[in-house]
């Protein structure tokens, strides 16, 4: 399965690292990735894929709403495929 995941929020320092480390642990692996700086502010896209047998979307979510809450920072997740179908709307 594949998921567009964004970030967004205040820059601090290791939020890719963070982020990178957290989608590890859950398996998930970074195919792309990009990130930018504008007046302080920190966002970053990137799209991460894994195997449905080692890890749900559900769970992959769950853990990355409780990273952005840690962090005060707002991690959106959504399925590729819905991420396609909005951007075509």
């Amino acid at each position: 399965m594949k998921a567009v995941i964004t970030v967004i929020g205040r820059d601090q320092i290791g939020i890719v690292a963070k982020v990178s480390q957290r989608l590890a642990a859950l398996k998930v692996n970074i195919t792309d990735i990009s990130q930018t700086l504008m007046d302080g502010n920190f966002t970053m896209m990137l799209m991460g894929e894994w195997q449905d047998s080692e890890s749900n979307f559900e769970a992959i979510k769950k853990e990355l709403n409780d990273l952005g809450n840690e962090t005060g920072l707002d991690i959106h997740t959504q399925r590729q495929e819905l991420f396609d179908a909005i951007q075509k709307l």
